[in-house]
């Protein structure tokens, strides 16, 4: 076998992957390294394994309300064993598909640990050990979750998101520490199934990265549902007993204990730089993340690094997207522009789904911006009263002098789906004009996605 290559990528996860395959596409001759899983935490125990879940439990929930539709169904029960091998098997498919798209573009493919060794040198620790060298290394070795001290996850009753994804009973109670888009998630999951959840966060209001207004309302739905959620609060210790956790959460001053069956830690991640050898290069990290410029090169030449290792926002598409960049821009393609991290989306697929893109409302006044903002209830849309799905809202924040689209909010059914119609309205620099004159197929929930423009205007039909 060739150990010589154009580039070597490591890590196969959603970045590396695709810079892989976007190099062999350029004519590279490329290798990539991977320890564990192709697809990697994403594919096998993030992204795509989550949604089955969601998903199970999302159908579950629509038919204890069949009713609502006219339609009688009685003893509705759940499976366990079988969500959680149906999770495990679309995560099976699609790693296998992965496999698929790296033999076909003729991508050679090292199982093992991937280290630096010095300059174009890598060694591959695996089942059979061996060095390689290439004029370019690609480092996309995710992060993993952050633990707290003396709050270590065990796998038994304080899980991260791994055990999460497959219990082998479902708790009766549950803590999810961290109210981010994991957290949030899996509270979503649970609760669904009927688990008493309860939600810890730290900051003031839950989902702390998007817009207020939106947290406001998928706080109002979460505990319309059930779940209970302590904001402004920390854990402060979990004494774990025979088979439940008692957790002492502060919040204003005072703390309480509470016992649980099981605890999620979702408190962030932390970047998988440990042995890669980057001591044995002029990489620099800052904060266990590895930084790099607007073409994802590190301080060590021909070393470059994409995804979660370099940083927020931890997503799969700002992964892949860096990967293009960088890989072309290695390739010499012309026109090779850099990452605009504010016309990245973000998806939280819980129930409601909470999207968004660009600044919140109050970035922008923070920015300095003179703004107009534009809001359209779900209720005022007939496909969304339709489908039984009338608590929602979309927002949008436009820039008052220039017309420019400076973000996009949204909470409700099939959110995730519809943002990307702001998201390529951001790409192509659209302003308020392009997207009143846009014409929104009727009927379906996007048009709150016009009605919300128009009604930054005062010319909002239906509301």
């Amino acid at each position: 076998m060739n150990n010589a290559f154009d580039v070597v990528v490591i890590g196969g996860g959603p970045g590396g992957y695709v810079a892989a395959i976007r190099a062999a596409q350029l004519k590279l001759n490329v290798a990539l390294v991977e320890r564990e899983h192709l697809g990697g935490i994403c594919l096998n125990w993030g992204c795509i394994p989550t949604k089955a879940l969601l998903r199970s439990s999302e159908v579950f929930s629509l038919i204890k309300h069949a009713s609502d539709y006219g339609i009688t169904v009685k003893d509705v029960t759940f499976d366990l064993t079988k969500i959680v091998e149906r999770s495990r098997s679309v995560a099976g498919q699609l790693s296998g598909g992965v496999k698929h798209l790296l033999k076909k573009n003729k991508v050679t493919v090292f199982d093992g640990f991937g280290k630096l060794l010095g300059k174009g040198k890598i060694a591959v620790d695996g089942p059979n050990k061996t060095e390689i060298t290439a004029k370019h290394i690609i480092i996309a070795t995710g992060a993993r979750a952050r633990a707290l001290p003396g709050m270590e996850p065990d796998g038994k009753l304080v899980w991260t998101y791994k055990e999460a994804m497959v219990p082998k009973t479902m708790p009766k109670s549950l803590l999810v520490v961290g109210s981010g888009a994991i957290g949030i998630e899996f509270a979503s999951f649970y609760r669904s199934i009927g688990v008493d959840v309860t939600v810890v966060e730290v900051m003031e209001r839950i989902l702390p990265v998007e817009d207020e207004e939106i947290s406001a309302l998928a706080r109002k739905a979460f505990e319309k549902q059930g779940m209970k959620i302590i904001t402004g609060a920390t854990v402060k210790a979990l004494d774990k007993g025979a088979d439940n956790v008692t957790a002492t959460i502060e919040a204003a001053g005072k703390a309480e204990k509470h016992t649980f069956d099981r605890v999620i830690m979702a408190v962030g991640i932390v970047a998988n730089t440990e042995g890669l050898g980057l001591e044995n290069t002029k990489v620099k990290t800052e904060k266990s993340h590895i930084k790099i410029d607007q073409y994802c090169m590190t301080d060590e030449p021909g070393v470059y690094a994409i995804g979660d290792v370099v940083g927020a926002p931890w997503l799969a598409h700002k992964a892949s997207h860096e990967g293009v960049i960088c890989v072309e821009k290695i390739a010499g393609v012309k026109g090779v522009h850099p990452l605009n991290v504010q016309n990245i989306p973000g998806c939280t697929y819980c129930q409601p789904q909470v999207a968004s893109v660009g600044m919140t409302e109050a970035k922008a006044k923070a920015a300095g911006k003179e703004i107009r903002v534009g809001r359209f209830p779900f209720i005022g849309n007939g496909k969304a009263i339709a489908m039984g799905e009338p608590e929602g809202l979309v927002k949008t924040i436009f820039d008052a002098k220039t017309g420019e689209l400076l973000g996009a909010h949204m909470i409700g059914a099939e959110v995730t789906e519809m943002i990307q119609g702001y998201v390529v309205a951001r790409t192509l620099e659209s302003t308020e004009n392009e997207l009143m004159h846009t014409i929104f197929p009727h009927p379906t929930i996007s048009e709150t996605m016009h009605e919300a423009v128009l009604a930054a205007y005062g010319k909002a039909v239906h509301i």
